[in-house]
Formats: structure tokens, C-alpha cells, sequence
């Protein structure tokens, strides 16, 4: 009897394992090298490899900032709300700022979305994917190149837009907290996912805000995915990288980085601030938040039902540097922090050691 018990249990046990496996059965790609659990996927391989050596470089540089930027772009431009008064209201995820960039890379908030797009393009020409799928994996894959940073998801099979996305669907850095909110709530983002989203600042610069300085930083490591970007932007502002007094700029707090007056402002709001402080001393939390709302901005627009999960395809990112930590700036403490949280006081953080910190451009590769 117990032989019978103990036969019945191996029984089952094989049986899981047998329906794990025919789960996670792989099938073999075309190249020889790679496998993925669906055959769809193996198209990526190659497209992965080629962009990650002949558009990243391998590096966490202009061209991958860029293209993750270029993923907001496309699939913000698109308004549930419009689409409910009967008005055309963009497609999201597809691809129209490649397939129609002479139109929506000339929206002022686009600006300087021309130059990124015209290096995928060859890319799209040579390979057989999707402007709307490149765009999104693109993102991804460009976002690996950067230590510290999460994996994303990718998922195939977006169809290419039939039309432009109309204009004013892109937030503005000059834009008021109220407008850049309700923009972004009409695409599903509740205020502290807004936060979430902003974790792309990290590893971000502007070309355009003020074009005399192309390529300033946001932060202090932009070629890393850490939280220094949370922790500057609550530092007190004092001189601008460039002239000044342009539109959607404020002072920052270090010399060759450059504060949006929309990051600013949300680092400061009741509504956002104790959340924008939560990252600051959270990688965890930084890494676990920003792939869940970049999964779902990729997906504004788009019938998820029929697409196929290829996010196997999107690299690892290097781990952050083993002297990485949260810090404080050369030159500055937390006497510098701008307090705005009214729940919790700001974290306390060592300075790095040395004369005042400079910022320098983003390598353009």
C-alpha cells in the first residue's frame, strides 16, 4: 500500500515536470545560437546585436538616452479621453514618429527627436521589424547598455501607424504639475507612477532646451541607472549650465547639469514629492517600479492579445559599479536639500571628497 502511495506521488511529480517543461520547451533559432521559447522571437536576435554594437556601441551614451526618450514620444502621443468625444487621438506604441517625422519631430515638444530617429531608420530599412516594434525595443535594448538598470519587456507584433499623432500630447518641461498630471492620468498613470516614469531622467540629457549646450545631463551620472538624479534635483539651484532664461529651465544646483522646471516642480509638489523622495535612497524600488509603468507605456494603443512576449531577447544591463551609492555631490550637504516631503525628512547621505562637482556632456558617439 504505501509502495502504491509512494508510486502515485513520483507519478505526479513527473507529471509536473513533465507540463514544466513542455512550458518552457525552447525552439532553436535560424543563427545557430540562440533559442526562445517562441520561434517569432528569434527575428530579434540578430536586430539586438546589430544596434546594440553599430547604434549603442555597447555604451549607456546619447544614442541609448535617446532612444529610450523616443519610446515616451511615440506612445504618449495618445488620448483615451479625445477618443471618447469621437476626436482622432493618436495611436500610441506605433511608431508614428518614424513613419511621419516630418511632422511630429517638428512638434516643439519633440524637439530634437529628429536625430535619434534618423539613426533607427537604416536600422528599420535593414531589418524585418515593425517602425513601432523598433522603436519600443530599441528602448529597451539601448536602456541594457546602462549599469544598474532594469530589464524590460518587450513585446512583438505592433502594427505601423496610418497617420501622424496630432500635436499637444507630449508634456512640456515649462508645463504647470496640474497639466503634466492630467496628461499623463488620461494614459492610465496615476501621480506616483509620473515619478516612476521620471526614473528615465537618470540616464537622460537636452540637446534643445537650451541649444547652445547640447547633450547636458540631468544628473550627475547620467551613463549609470542609479538614483542620483531623485537626490539632485531636491539640492537648492544656483546657475545654469548655459546663458539662462530660457523656457522650461531652472537653476541647478551644479555646474554643466541642466533642472527641467517640470522636474523641479514635481520634486516639490504635495502630490509627487514624497514619492520623488522614496527613490533616493531605493534602488530596489527603482529598479522594480520603472519596468512596470515602461511596460505599460509601451503597450498605450496597442491590443496586447496579440502580441507575443519576446522580453527573453532584451540583454541583462552590467551591474551597478561596486563604489556606487547614494551621495551627496562634491561641494554639497544636506544643508543644500530644498526639503518638500512633509511625512519624512530628507535621507542623509556622505559628500564625495574633492573639489565641487562639473558635469560633463553626454558622449555623442
Amino acid at each position: 500500500m504505501a509502495f502504491k502511495a509512494l508510486l502515485s506521488f513520483v507519478s505526479i511529480v513527473a507529471a509536473i515536470q513533465g507540463a514544466t517543461a513542455a512550458l518552457t520547451r525552447r525552439v532553436a533559432c535560424p543563427d545557430g545560437k540562440n533559442t526562445a521559447t517562441n520561434a517569432a522571437c528569434c527575428a530579434l536576435f540578430p536586430i539586438r546585436d546589430d544596434i546594440v554594437k553599430n547604434l549603442f556601441h555597447n555604451q549607456c551614451a546619447e544614442e541609448a538616452h535617446e532612444s529610450l526618450r523616443l519610446t515616451f514620444h511615440d506612445a504618449v502621443a495618445f488620448s483615451p479621453a479625445a477618443q471618447a468625444r469621437g476626436q482622432f487621438a493618436g495611436g500610441g506604441a506605433d511608431g508614428s514618429i518614424v513613419l511621419f517625422s516630418e511632422i511630429e519631430t517638428a512638434f516643439h515638444a519633440n524637439g530634437g527627436t529628429d536625430e535619434i530617429v534618423a539613426l533607427q531608420k537604416p536600422f528599420i530599412a535593414k531589418h524585418n521589424i515593425s517602425a513601432a516594434d523598433f522603436v519600443q525595443f530599441a528602448g529597451a535594448v539601448g536602456l541594457a547598455q546602462c549599469p544598474g538598470a532594469p530589464q524590460l519587456e518587450f513585446k512583438l507584433g505592433r502594427k505601423d501607424a496610418t497617420r501622424a499623432a496630432p500635436d499637444g500630447l507630449v508634456p512640456e518641461p515649462f508645463d504647470s504639475v496640474d497639466k503634466i498630471l492630467a496628461r499623463l492620468l488620461d494614459v492610465g498613470f496615476q501621480d506616483f507612477e509620473v515619478v516612476w516614469l521620471l526614473s528615465a531622467h537618470t540616464v537622460a540629457a537636452a540637446d534643445l532646451v537650451d541649444p547652445t549646450i547640447p547633450r547636458t545631463p540631468f544628473d550627475s551620472t547620467p551613463e549609470i541607472f542609479d538614483t542620483q538624479f531623485f537626490i539632485e534635483t531636491q539640492l537648492r539651484g544656483q546657475t545654469f549650465p548655459g546663458k539662462g532664461g530660457i523656457q522650461g529651465e531652472v537653476t541647478s544646483p551644479l555646474r554643466g547639469e541642466m533642472r527641467l522646471q517640470s522636474d523641479h516642480l514635481l520634486a516639490r509638489d504635495s502630490r509627487t514629492s514624497c514619492e520623488w523622495q522614496s527613490f533616493t535612497n531605493d534602488q530596489e524600488k527603482f529598479a522594480e517600479t520603472f519596468p512596470d509603468v515602461m511596460g505599460r507605456l509601451a503597450l498605450l494603443g496597442v491590443d496586447e492579445s496579440k502580441l507575443i512576449d519576446c522580453s527573453e531577447v532584451i540583454p541583462l544591463a552590467p551591474p551597478l559599479p561596486a563604489n556606487i551609492r547614494p551621495h551627496f555631490p562634491a561641494g554639497k550637504t544636506h544643508a543644500d536639500i530644498e526639503q518638500a516631503c512633509a511625512e519624512t525628512p530628507f535621507p542623509s547621505f556622505p559628500t564625495d571628497p574633492g573639489p565641487a562637482t562639473v558635469v560633463a556632456p553626454v558622449p555623442n558617439l
